[in-house]
């Protein structure tokens, strides 16, 4: 599992997003946001949410830099928020 923080601590995105990821995560709701975000119905652990959050956010990653029409950066926070709540809850379970 700290190979999985390890490659979210490599992330390089705009500052801009991440303060807006980081202002949102205190709104979190695992229960709420990530099933929607995943497109899955069952919770998976955090371990498993933050690789799917992963290649999910990889994917908006590479259509901000494309300037693709149908980029939401609105998604692209929530995507990011998740992700900093999943890898919060798997540091706290791996310590």
């Amino acid at each position: 599992m700290n190979d999985i923080l390890t490659m979210l601590k490599m992330l390089n995105r705009p500052r801009l997003l991440v303060r807006a990821a980081r202002h949102g995560l205190s709104e979190y709701n695992r229960d709420r946001h990530l099933p929607r975000l995943i497109k899955d119905a069952r919770l998976p652990g955090p371990g498993q949410a933050v690789i799917t959050l992963m290649s999910e956010e990889q994917i908006l990653e590479e259509k901000r830099k494309l300037g693709d029409a149908s980029y939401s950066v609105m998604l692209h926070i929530e995507m990011l928020v998740a992700l900093m709540g999943e890898a919060k809850l798997l540091a706290v379970r791996t310590a």
